[in-house]
């Protein structure tokens, strides 16, 4: 005889009329979070959109990379010609040098600009006086706003042919030394101008982490007499580590685009030869050249790319037990 429970009902019969419930149940719960969080849903409504718009909808214009891509009769009427157009890619040897500028100059970005913020942040908190580092802060973080045309003639001015350097250089009788034309320290200049324009994004950042940094510990640290160097290894920069690894997950995936603009701006001064990375290689010898095919191949094999290098990066993250870009 079958066991009876409180309501009268079978157990068998509890466990379906349960399993039946729990879609309901699910659809309850669903409609109450969304009731609940409606206003935090309206307002990223628009950014939703836009991102939708202008990043996720353009992807499907990657199915050109696999056509003979002609403006006037679009997608649907152009011939569709397979992996011709990666193949004459990856038998290109300018495309080959472009990947290679864009590796150099990205890992010269990564050892020289990455760690500066973090420095910077560190001087910054150990300010005592708000004024002065808000002040500071605002100074560093102003550069973050200008284009990339501005910061180029800044730097005209500082390291150009009759730029300060170059005045101060022959008035001493050293010669002159246009650091602006030099393919050879090219790649260290883009470096310089891209942490005096963004080096101050990464500031806010990291000063973010280290405010929320417990400062009991410190307390505590102090009282059982560890010094300031010994606090900031074992406190400060424990406690910024899953930001610190966020950001460099995010430099990593972002590591294939060393700045079109940046770059566009400098090449008639320096050469192709010195400035020609992926992104203007897909401009010159795509949309310039009216090949837009072979630009669309070479910008989705710097997507691809790009997104094994995030997925990497991440679970390398995984392994030493942050979180990266997302829990597992």
């Amino acid at each position: 005889m079958s066991a009876i429970t409180e309501d009268g009902a079978a157990p068998g019969a509890s466990r379906e009329a349960a399993r039946a419930g729990a879609p309901a149940a699910r659809r309850t719960r669903w409609w109450v979070r969304l009731r609940r969080d409606r206003s935090l849903l309206i307002m990223t409504a628009p950014a939703v959109l836009l991102l939708a718009v202008f990043t996720y909808v353009p992807i499907a214009g990657n199915v050109s990379a696999f056509q003979s891509y002609d403006i006037y009769q679009g997608f649907r009427g152009s011939a569709w010609v397979g992996l011709t157009n990666f193949v004459n890619l990856f038998g290109d040897r300018i495309f080959w040098h472009a990947f290679e500028n864009t590796l150099v100059i990205s890992a010269v970005q990564l050892i020289l600009y990455f760690p500066i913020p973090i420095v910077l942040a560190l001087l910054l908190n150990s300010v005592l006086n708000s004024r002065v580092r808000s002040f500071v802060q605002a100074v560093v973080y102003l550069p973050h706003f200008f284009s990339w045309v501005l910061v180029v003639t800044i730097f005209q001015e500082m390291l150009g042919g009759a730029g300060v350097l170059n005045t101060i250089l022959r008035r001493h009788g050293l010669g002159v030394w246009n650091v602006m034309t030099d393919p050879t320290t090219f790649k260290y200049l883009v470096t310089a101008q891209a942490v005096w324009k963004e080096a101050g994004w990464g500031i806010i950042v990291f000063l973010a982490a280290l405010a929320a940094v417990d400062q009991s510990l410190y307390e505590a640290a102090a009282a059982d007499g560890a010094n300031r160097w010994r606090r900031l290894w074992h406190i400060t920069l424990p406690g910024m580590r899953g930001v610190i690894v966020l950001m460099l997950v995010l430099r990593l995936g972002n590591a294939l685009t060393v700045g079109f603009e940046q770059m566009l701006v400098q090449r008639q001064a320096v050469g192709r030869d010195a400035s020609e990375v992926l992104d203007t290689f897909s401009y010159y010898y795509g949309v310039a050249a009216n090949n837009f095919s072979y630009g669309a191949a070479a910008g989705l094999f710097k997507g691809v790319l790009s997104l094994i290098l995030v997925l990497a990066a991440n679970r390398l993250a995984h392994a030493f037990g942050e979180d990266g870009l997302y829990r597992r």
